[in-house]
């Protein structure tokens, strides 16, 4: 019984050592950081979210304003098509990160796939701010555009 005791201590302490390190923790303490500094001004901030079973195009938050209060759209093109279409390769700029000019109509629109509808943003310009920008999810598989995750920035 001592043996196994001995052995369960072992092991106890073994997995006290484990952790997980989070290797873009510091990316995503710089990009926290500089958020609160963004030029106050008439534009949005957009994360590309490409996912291939749903339609809603990403998520936008106002400058000096924290991805958790990013509210997840649909991109009305009428005036401006998004970067992707515009280019002509649909989910092409998956996780990238823009300087958005527009503004919110007002308007929910649904989404069918997710059954859920969303703030419709009348998209009128952009500016890609970055092609590898910091995590905002607190998995990395939402990044994946084949994995239905929906969960909303940290």
């Amino acid at each position: 019984m001592s043996g196994l005791l001995a052995g369960f201590c072992i092991l106890m302490v073994f997995f006290a050592g484990c952790e997980t390190v989070d290797v873009d923790a510091g990316a995503i303490a710089a990009m926290n950081a500089a958020i609160p500094s963004e030029q106050p001004g008439d534009y949005f901030i957009g994360r590309r979210m490409y996912k291939q079973d749903y339609k809603m195009w990403g998520w936008v938050r106002e400058p000096g304003k924290p991805w958790k209060t990013a509210k997840l759209v649909m991109m009305n093109e009428q005036v401006k098509l998004a970067p992707d279409r515009e280019a002509g390769k649909l989910g092409s700029d998956n996780n990238y990160e823009y300087r958005l000019t527009g503004s919110f109509s007002g308007q929910l629109v649904y989404e069918p796939a997710s059954d859920q509808f969303y703030p419709e943003f009348l998209l009128k310009g952009y500016e890609l701010k970055s092609q590898a920008p910091a995590r905002i999810y607190s998995t990395k598989r939402q990044e994946d555009p084949a994995i239905r995750i929906l969960a909303p920035p940290l």
